[in-house]
């Protein structure tokens, strides 16, 4: 099937992707480049992100090319675009509800991975329910001022931005008070407090806001309709096939001067448990691991692994339905609730089988162990993966209300009416 949106205005078939993508890599990469140099190089082509538009990284390809040109890459052993909040949460959402302006200011930084993002969603006293938030943004002239605590965000510490969703007006239902910013986390009134994770990384953070600014300018869509565009920014971090998500580690930090090639084979060997979880990185440790140990050979892992085999079917099943909804409306829809649910899983049934098939050598961290010791990384991360960007349980209300038509929770249509002020909390 041929897909439209080609840099010169054609259709080419995905084999026709492939081939392009093939020779630009063969032409291309040197591993002698600065990273840098490669990211901007990547941009600048339209390999970086080949879904996305032309101009912001990519060639405006369907996801089946865009797959295409992904296999190039890999094939050609050629390093990866810029990975991150910035790519796989900002990006979308921008070229979704971003001004014209808004994308011309940041979608560059974001394509050449100049520039870190992190995401200021969750607060202590709103997890599950995110709309209960209560940091406030008041504005002030052509600017907001930011006050109250964020937790759980992923590289806040080394963030050059951040995307923020506040209360701008608490006399409204908690849904419909909220405001999204686009805001600069290096000024003043921003503190970040990283978190120890019992990986031994501290990728999470707390944010604390004491008159923070944002200016009106950074806001994204009116005020008020906050909560729907963060819950686009939500549905591309539940959605594995999101076009912004690379293979290259998501929370590292990175110098941009070093030979790409050097890059590589440094994060090849010492990638954190949370960027192996979101790039996908976990999964290919284990398929390695499985020929290694031969894992196969024995009849009760070999029923196992055809466990895996059959979720990794049904997740691929559900990344079509996905991009069939997108194809339609633009955006992820609630089928990605299912796709999270499935990798949550997928990633338990990893961790479990692979540390079993490793025997006594599962046991062991640190560069004596297999893989250098990334897939234990991997397997101590894995509970998160039922938690972050929404959990298993917030994902089954939204596929029980939203996809079954079940009834809401008792009390909680009484609270979506209420004023924001009037409920209460802890």
């Amino acid at each position: 099937m041929p897909w439209a949106g080609w840099h010169d205005g054609g259709v080419v078939t995905p084999d026709e992707v492939y081939d392009e993508a093939s020779l630009w890599f063969a032409d291309n990469w040197d591993p002698g480049r600065p990273l840098g140099e490669w990211f901007q190089l990547l941009a600048d082509s339209g390999w970086a992100f080949p879904a996305w538009p032309e101009g912001c990284g990519g060639r405006g390809l369907g996801r089946t090319a865009a797959k295409e040109a992904l296999r190039a890459r890999r094939e050609s052993g050629a390093f990866g675009a810029p990975n991150g909040v910035a790519t796989f949460l900002v990006g979308p959402t921008l070229l979704t509800y971003g001004t014209p302006e808004q994308q011309q200011r940041y979608m560059p930084g974001i394509v050449s991975g100049t520039d870190r993002w992190c995401q200021l969603f969750s607060e202590p006293g709103s997890g599950s329910d995110m709309a209960s938030l209560s940091t406030r943004a008041e504005r002030d002239g052509d600017e907001w001022i930011v006050n109250g605590q964020k937790v759980w965000s992923s590289g806040a510490h080394f963030a050059r931005y951040g995307i923020l969703i506040a209360r701008t007006d608490p006399n409204l239902p908690k849904h419909k008070g909220i405001t999204y910013f686009l805001i600069d986390m290096e000024q003043p009134g921003v503190d970040v407090r990283p978190l120890r994770e019992m990986t031994g990384d501290a990728a999470f953070n707390e944010v604390f806001f004491s008159d923070a600014r944002v200016r009106d300018a950074d806001r994204v869509a009116n005020p008020g309709d906050g909560w729907m565009v963060a819950m686009t920014t939500l549905s591309h971090e539940r959605d594995p096939d999101n076009p912004g998500l690379s293979e290259t580690g998501a929370f590292d930090e990175y110098d941009l001067s070093l030979p790409v090639g050097e890059h590589a084979a440094h994060t090849a060997e010492h990638t954190d448990g949370f960027s192996l979880s979101m790039s996908g990185g976990g999964v290919r440790l284990f398929d390695r691991l499985v020929a290694d140990f031969a894992m196969a050979s024995d009849p009760v892992r070999r029923q196992q692994l055809m466990k895996v085999f059959s979720l990794r079917q049904s997740a691929r099943w559900s990344s079509q339905r996905a991009a069939a909804a997108v194809k339609a409306g633009g955006q992820p829809g609630p089928e990605v609730s299912t796709l999270k649910l499935i990798g949550a899983e997928l990633s338990r049934r990893t961790r479990d089988i692979g540390l079993a098939g490793l025997g006594a050598a599962g046991m062991l961290a640190g560069e004596e162990a297999p893989t250098c010791g990334q897939f234990q990384s991997y397997a101590m991360f894995t509970p998160a993966n039922s938690i972050a960007g929404g959990s298993d349980e917030v994902q089954r209300n939204i596929i029980g209300e939203r996809v079954l038509g079940l009834p809401r929770e008792p009390g909680e249509s009484d609270q979506r009416e209420r004023p924001w002020s009037e409920l209460p909390r802890n």
